[in-house]
C-alpha cells in the first residue's frame, strides 16, 4: 500500500474538490476496493469524484509531480480486480462525469463522457431509432468498457467496444491533454492510437470524453433455444452456424448444471441439457425465419434432440434476463463462497475442443464449476465458486483456471477474451505473448515513465 496523503496534500485536493468531491473516509475508501473479482486490496489514500477534463488534467498534473498512483474507477464491475487500487494511491471515480455531450443521429454517433452507464446511454438513444449495441451484460460504465474493451453476448454480429469507438479525449498520466481520432467513418492517418488506448485497462491515461458510433435498432428479432445431447454436438453446432455464416446476433452455450441453477431461480422449465441460445436480427419477420429454417437444418445435422425458434417476445426478454443474470445466479447458489472465473477464446473451429476440455478439468478437479459462454465468437466461461481461506479447495479452483487459459492458448486463442488482464490473467501475459510483452512494457514505460497509472495491471 502507498504512503497516506500528507496534510498539505489533502489541503489542496480539498481545495480543488471540495468535501463533496474529494474524502479520505474510510466508508468512501471501502467502497472502491471491491469489484466481482475474488482480489483483495487495501483502502486507497483517498478518492476524488471529477467533473471535467479540466480537473482531470490538473489533478494528474499535480498527482505526476507528488508521485501518487492514479487508479481510474467506473462501475466496478470488472473481474480481474482491473480497478482495483493495489498501490494506495488515490481513486477517481468518473460517475459524476455521466453526461450524453450530444446525439447526432444523421453521422449515426453519439458524444458521451465516460461516467454514462449503458443501460442509461442506451435509454436516452431510444428515440432515435439507434443503439449501442456492446452489452457485457453488467450494466458498466462507457469509460470502463472502453478500459476493458468490453464485448458481450453479441459481439458476433456487432463487435466489441474497440469496434464502436471513433474519437477520444484522454489525459495522460503528466496531466497533458490529448485527442484521437476521430468523426470521420474511415482514416488511414497514422498510427492508430485510439486502438492503443481502447483496453489498456487505465494504464496509460484516462479516457474524459468519447465519440461513439451507433447502429439501427434492428426492426425484427427471432429467438431460438436448442438442445443436444452433450457438448461436443452443441459446440460443433456452433461452429457449423458461424461457418455458414448465417450472423446471428447472438450465441450462447450453456451446460446442464447452469440450466439446472436457472430453472430455479427464474421458474423457468429448460430442459437439463446441452443447450443453445441463439438470437438472429433483420429487416423482415420473412428473411428472419428462413435463416431460423436453416440453423434447424445445420443444428439437426450436428445431432440436436429439439429446436425451438418464434419465441415470444417475453419469453426472450426472460431467457436473455436469466443468462445475463448468470454470474448473480451462481453466486446466490453457494452462499459464503467466492467466485473464480475463467475467460478465455479460441478460434471457432476449436471451440468443441476447449468446452470439452473445461468441461473434463472441471470433473476432474471435482469443483462446483458452470461452463459457458459467448459460443459465437469462441468465448469460453468456466464460473467456479469455492473458498479462498480453504487453499486445498482454492488451489483446484487455480489449477482449473490454469487448465483452460493453457488449453486455449495452445490452440491459438487468448487468455481473456472480454475481460481484461488485470490483476487475475497478469501471470498468463508472457505466455500469450512472448517477446511482444517487451514491448508493451516500453510503451507503458514511454507513456507513464514513473509507473502510476493503474499500477499493478497487466504487468507483472
Amino acid at each position: 500500500m502507498g504512503a497516506p496523503l500528507t496534510r498539505q496534500q489533502q489541503s489542496q485536493l480539498l481545495e480543488w474538490f471540495g468535501p463533496d468531491r474529494f474524502s479520505t473516509g474510510s466508508s468512501a475508501c471501502e467502497l472502491h476496493i471491491h469489484d466481482i473479482s475474488p482480489h483483495r486490496v487495501e483502502p486507497p489514500s483517498g478518492v476524488v469524484w471529477p467533473q471535467s477534463t479540466e480537473e482531470i488534467g490538473r489533478l494528474l498534473a499535480w498527482a505526476y509531480q507528488e508521485e501518487i498512483a492514479i487508479t481510474p474507477w467506473g462501475a466496478g464491475t470488472s473481474t480481474e480486480g482491473n480497478p482495483l487500487p493495489v498501490k494506495g494511491g488515490l481513486v477517481v471515480d468518473m460517475t459524476r462525469m455521466n453526461r450524453v455531450l450530444a446525439i447526432r443521429p444523421e453521422d449515426l454517433q453519439v458524444d458521451v463522457e465516460p461516467g454514462v452507464f449503458r443501460r442509461e446511454l442506451n435509454r436516452q438513444l431510444s428515440g432515435s431509432g439507434l443503439f449501442f449495441p456492446v452489452d457485457p451484460g453488467a450494466d458498466a460504465t462507457i469509460g470502463g468498457m472502453i478500459a476493458n474493451n468490453a464485448s458481450g453476448v453479441k459481439t458476433v454480429k456487432y463487435g466489441a467496444t474497440k469496434d464502436y469507438v471513433m474519437q477520444m479525449t484522454i489525459v495522460l498520466p503528466d496531466g497533458e491533454i490529448i485527442t484521437v481520432g476521430n468523426r470521420a467513418h474511415k482514416s488511414s492517418s497514422g498510427y492508430d492510437l485510439g486502438k492503443l488506448f481502447i483496453g489498456s485497462e487505465g494504464t496509460l491515461g484516462i479516457v474524459t470524453e468519447a465519440t461513439l458510433r451507433l447502429s439501427g435498432v434492428p426492426e425484427n428479432q427471432l429467438a431460438a433455444t436448442v438442445t443436444f445431447p452433450d457438448l461436443g454436438s452443441a459446440s460443433e453446432a456452433v461452429a457449423m452456424i458461424i461457418g455458414t455464416g448465417l450472423e446471428p446476433a447472438a450465441l450462447e452455450l450453456l451446460t446442464e448444471g447452469l440450466i439446472e441453477l436457472m430453472n430455479k431461480e427464474n421458474g423457468l422449465d429448460l430442459e437439463v441439457t446441452p443447450s443453445l441460445f441463439c438470437e438472429f436480427h433483420g429487416i423482415s419477420r420473412t428473411s428472419l425465419e428462413e435463416v431460423a429454417a436453416l440453423a434447424r437444418e445445420l443444428c439437426e445435422d450436428c445431432g440436436a434432440l429439439s429446436y425451438q425458434y418464434g419465441i415470444d417476445e417475453h419469453e426472450r426478454r426472460t431467457l436473455w434476463q436469466a443468462r445475463h443474470d448468470a454470474w448473480e445466479t451462481i453466486n446466490r447458489a453457494h452462499p459464503g463462497k467466492n467466485t473464480l472465473i475463467v475467460d478465455a477464446a479460441v478460434p471457432i473451429s476449436r471451440y468443441p475442443e476447449v468446452v470439452v476440455f473445461a468441461n473434463q478439468a472441471v470433473k476432474d478437479q471435482g469443483v462446483h464449476g458452470y461452463v459457458f459462454g459467448h459460443a459465437g465468437d469462441g468465448n469460453i466461461h468456466v464460473v467456479m465458486a469455492g473458498d479462498p481461506d480453504d487453499q486445498e479447495e482454492w488451489r483446484r479452483l487455480e489449477t482449473v483456471n490454469h487448465l483452460v487459459v493453457e488449453k486455449a492458448l495452445e490452440l491459438k486463442g487468448t487468455c481473456t477474451g472480454e475481460h481484461g488482464v488485470g490483476i487475475g490473467k497478469r501471470k498468463f501475459m508472457a505466455l500469450e505473448h512472448g517477446a511482444s510483452i517487451t514491448l508493451m512494457k516500453k510503451i507503458k514505460d514511454l507513456i507513464d515513465p514513473k509507473g502510476l497509472m493503474n499500477p499493478g495491471k497487466i504487468f507483472s
